[in-house]
């Protein structure tokens, strides 16, 4: 394994991260879950998301069930907050309420006394950035967090509340968790360069397009049905990825890796993280096969010829 610094502080994550946004707590029961994290332990992965609002607090609970019997001194455990959790009108958004209440209810379900990184799961337009920005830093001296990030917030936004905690002696966030892969590079215009200046890492989410940039998915056939996208309760987002262009670019792709003779996960994940900026790739495997196929990204160095043609076929 392979470890980054997440953007300027001293905390040290796996290069292949382990997420549970559509997985642990939803299509994999307790039993796989701990397997699945435990394979992802021995093979040196450290870091493990999640977030309150996945699978309506099931997630967070399963990954604390999972996470049993491991050193915790080895362990980056990040979660996040912002969804709404009931009906209730104060049990949502980035209220300094929420954020108190929402650690320590995330801290139950996985049955932990603190957490290495807490996210701001999305901006919140509705309530002054310097009271968000202060119920972080609360919870970093309360020891509950140690450290604090955001999730696909805007590059302006990242850079103001960067400024407003340096001006006011705050702990400022260290990461942002976008969304990230070969169909989507938005965040190489600014909030990449935007995070760079001002000492942000990248936790690239969904780096597999959910599964698409594997190649398992080819136009004009049936879904395979073992897959998420023929899973109801994991296929409510994937669909954008599904259209007869993008399965195309997919399959093109495996070509390209082909020829490189590496596999088209190895090159769409190794093709991220040439990016230094980027601390990790959070990978939503539900299974150790998975798993493992998505773990031969952090040897893999990808020759010019074929980052160039990536390049030209997955335009930013």
């Amino acid at each position: 394994m392979l470890y980054r610094p997440l953007g300027s502080s001293g905390l040290k994550v796996s290069v292949v991260g382990l997420g549970s946004w559509l997985t642990l707590g939803k299509t994999v029961d307790d039993e796989a879950s701990t397997r699945l994290v435990h394979a992802a332990f021995d093979r040196g992965v450290n870091l493990f998301d999640t977030a309150e609002v996945y699978a309506e607090g099931e997630g967070e609970r399963a990954l604390g069930v999972a996470l049993h019997g491991l050193p915790r001194h080895r362990v980056v455990l990040a979660t996040k907050c912002f969804f709404p959790m009931s009906d209730d009108v104060n049990d949502r958004g980035l209220s300094r309420k929420h954020i108190h209440e929402s650690i320590e209810a995330s801290l139950g379900r996985l049955q932990q006394d603190y957490v290495d990184l807490y996210q701001c799961h999305r901006f919140d337009p509705d309530v002054p950035l310097l009271e968000t920005a202060r119920a972080m830093d609360d919870l970093i001296r309360r020891g509950l967090v140690l450290y604090w990030g955001v999730s696909q917030w805007p590059a302006e936004k990242i850079a103001e509340v960067v400024a407003l905690c340096r001006a006011e002696r705050l702990h400022a966030p260290i990461s942002n968790q976008p969304p990230y892969n070969l169909f989507d590079r938005a965040i190489e215009a600014q909030v990449i360069p935007t995070c760079q200046q001002l000492g942000l890492g990248q936790l690239a989410y969904s780096p597999l397009a959910q599964g698409v940039l594997t190649g398992k998915y080819t136009p004009g056939a049936a879904l395979p049905p073992d897959s998420r996208a023929a899973d109801a309760r994991a296929n409510q987002f994937v669909g954008r990825f599904l259209t007869p262009p993008r399965l195309q670019q997919a399959q093109q792709l495996v070509r390209m890796a082909e020829r490189a003779r590496i596999s088209a996960t190895q090159a769409a994940l190794a093709f991220l993280l040439r990016q230094q900026n980027v601390a990790s790739v959070l990978v939503g495997a539900r299974t150790e096969q998975q798993l493992a196929g998505s773990l031969l990204a952090v040897d893999t160095r990808l020759p010019d010829d074929l980052v160039a043609a990536i390049d030209k076929a997955f335009p930013a």
